[in-house]
């Protein structure tokens, strides 16, 4: 099992899957173990997946220090693997809360990025507030799903702060272009994969400095994707464009249908945006 040892001494575990140029994959959740990634619905046929246990989940080690999972204090861990590979400078792709974690990279790094791929990013870093009304509104493009009374009665919950485990739960449909048995057990699956505590120090304060993010953007040249699923409320598309409005060179793409895994939701669209975008 690949690993690598973090500046600060902690273990962290990576996994490597497929062929081609390398791809550094970093999880969302956030602080989930990145077998919920798969293998991006193919896209390891076109490119060699690296995908990060960060630390303190799947295989990498606990850290002595926990403060050490806030966003900002990863950007070491990916630099050591960027390190650890031999690569002078990386095509990184996040997913989710993990964009963030690029985002804060970039800031730091520019120069060791060659393309960024940002997939149903979230767009705490540098600031953008998504509002409640831009959540229904998204939610209300699956009015005709069966589960969809149940699931928007819950979100009404969330959005008016009477939010409830059961509540969250009774939203799941909404993360998926479809939901079936299959997104189901993927769904499931998330109560094993992510590590809570990690996640809550990940966005605590001193994690995000918005405008130096916003700055830093700014002045990144190198090519950027920005994919969002059509139906995707925890990332919805307005709140991606505005994120891609903070870069000089976005390519900015709506993939129709999905939502908040759009591997699982059209793998072959997917898969073709993502390799368009990272061949040379």
């Amino acid at each position: 099992m690949p690993a690598l040892t973090a500046p600060d001494g902690t273990e962290l575990a990576y996994d490597v899957l497929g062929d081609g140029a390398p791809l550094i994959v970093l999880p969302g959740g956030p602080m989930q173990d990145p077998a919920y990634l798969g293998d991006l619905g193919g896209l390891s046929a076109h490119h060699r997946l690296i995908k990060p246990h960060l630390r303190g989940t799947g295989r990498s080690a606990t850290p002595r220090d926990p403060a050490t999972y806030r966003c900002d204090r990863l950007v070491p861990d990916v630099e050591a693997l960027r390190t650890h590979l031999g690569l002078d400078r990386v095509d990184l792709l996040a997913h989710s809360a993990g964009t963030n974690l690029a985002l804060r990279y970039a800031e730091h790094h520019p120069d060791r990025i060659r393309k960024l791929a940002l997939i149903t990013p979230s767009p705490m870093a540098p600031g953008i507030t998504i509002t409640p009304d831009l959540r229904r509104e998204t939610a209300l493009l699956r009015q005709d799903e069966p589960w969809f009374p149940t699931a928007f009665a819950a979100l009404e919950a969330i959005t008016s702060g009477n939010a409830t485990p059961d509540t969250f739960q009774a939203i799941a449909p909404f993360r998926y272009g479809h939901w079936d048995a299959a997104t189901q057990a993927h769904q499931a699956a998330e109560a094993t994969q992510r590590n809570n505590e990690a996640a809550a120090v990940y966005a605590s304060e001193g994690a995000f400095t918005p405008d130096t993010t916003r700055a830093a953007l700014a002045d990144f040249h190198q090519p950027v994707l920005l994919l969002a699923g059509e139906f995707d409320l925890n990332s919805p598309p307005p709140s991606v464009a505005a994120l891609a409005e903070l870069l000089p060179t976005p390519r900015f793409t709506i993939q129709p249908a999905a939502s908040h895994f759009p591997w699982l939701d059209a793998p072959a669209d997917f898969v073709s945006t993502t390799t368009a975008f990272l061949t040379p």
